[in-house]
């Protein structure tokens, strides 16, 4: 099977697992001897994005040049695998139209979940009013209409939201399938493959 490149975009609120999903994917990908590259949002804000706030200018502006990272990465045959808020529909739908193979992933999670796991305490202050402009209390996260893929990391096992993303990969054909590996049952495989079906992939 000649491998093409491809991008697999993790969208959610801060805290919803995106980057502990997104280093597993790699891993899995590694191991079937894909080249990937993961561009995490936290890391590229230090890099290609330095000097950049968290205004809706700035925040777009970043999630622009991921995607045109993205895009050149796909366009070479390496698997590119983004983890950002990535708060705004019309950002993520312009890298959706620039970049040819993208797969979204939607790291669903509630206000309630996020609150609790945060060690941090980020969101029982933002809730307080203590922190401004966060997404997803008083700053707006616009959840994906077409998705490839929601996994639902408050009530899903890592294990589970991984196996979901594999498997879609698996039924787009961007990967080969590795039967041994399969820990869906066929009513589960049926249920990706509908989704599929009604985005128009199959």
């Amino acid at each position: 099977m000649l491998m093409k490149g491809f991008t697999i975009w993790f969208t959610g609120l801060s805290g919803s697992g995106k980057t502990t999903l997104a280093r597993e994917v790699e891993e899995i990908l590694l191991e079937r001897g894909l080249k990937v590259e993961v561009l995490d949002a936290d890391i590229v804000r230090t890099n290609l994005s330095k000097g950049l706030g968290f205004s809706k200018e700035d925040r777009d502006i970043n999630i622009r040049r991921i995607g045109f990272v993205c895009n050149l990465l796909t366009r070479n045959d390496v698997v590119a695998i983004a983890a950002a808020i990535s708060p705004y529909k019309s950002v993520r739908d312009e890298n959706r139209k620039l970049i040819k193979n993208y797969v979204e992933v939607f790291c669903k999670c509630s206000i309630d979940a996020l609150t609790q796991r945060d060690v941090k305490g980020l969101y029982a202050k933002a809730l307080k009013g203590e922190i401004k402009n966060f997404t997803g209390v008083d700053d707006p996260y616009e959840e994906p209409d077409n998705a490839e893929v929601v996994v639902d990391t408050g009530k899903e096992t890592e294990e589970q939201s991984v196996a979901k993303i594999i498997k879609t990969l698996e039924i787009l054909n961007y990967i080969p399938r590795v039967e041994d590996a399969n820990e869906y049952s066929g009513d589960e495989e049926d249920e990706i493959k509908a989704r599929l079906k009604d985005l128009g992939y199959i």
